[in-house]
């Protein structure tokens, strides 16, 4: 089995940074792309930023500037600091890692719960 644990959402003014952590654990063999995503109240769920193994990251045009997403891998972690955050970027944050459990078998999409972020005065 493998788990997928986010910490660090909140409560946070408008302007204002916040920083998540993903960490993966469990039967893991390898991990190729991980990444954030957030589902707003209402809305489909969409990509916020993603990290290859070899640290290449990909960005929400919204976010560019403002998001910095890192990787460690000996550590099967990623984190997220957002800086300048909106009200419209509320949403639950969700944690994702494509992994392999044993070498003989295809990458997977895995999940965390969520962490809910919520930015307002």
């Amino acid at each position: 089995q493998v788990q997928l644990v986010e910490s660090g959402g909140g409560l946070v003014q408008p302007g204002g940074s916040l920083r998540l952590s993903c960490t993966v654990s469990g039967s893991i063999f390898s991990i190729n792309v991980m990444g954030w995503y957030r589902q707003a109240p209402g809305k489909q769920r969409e990509l916020v930023a993603s990290i290859t193994s070899g640290g290449s990251t990909n960005y929400a045009d919204s976010v560019k500037g403002r998001f910095t997403i890192s990787r460690d891998n000996a550590k099967n972690l990623i984190n997220l600091e957002m800086n300048s955050l909106k009200p419209e970027e509320t949403a639950v944050y969700y944690c994702n890692a494509g992994v392999r459990t044993t070498w003989n078998r295809p990458f997977r999409d895995y999940w965390g719960q969520g962490t809910q972020v919520t930015v307002s005065s």
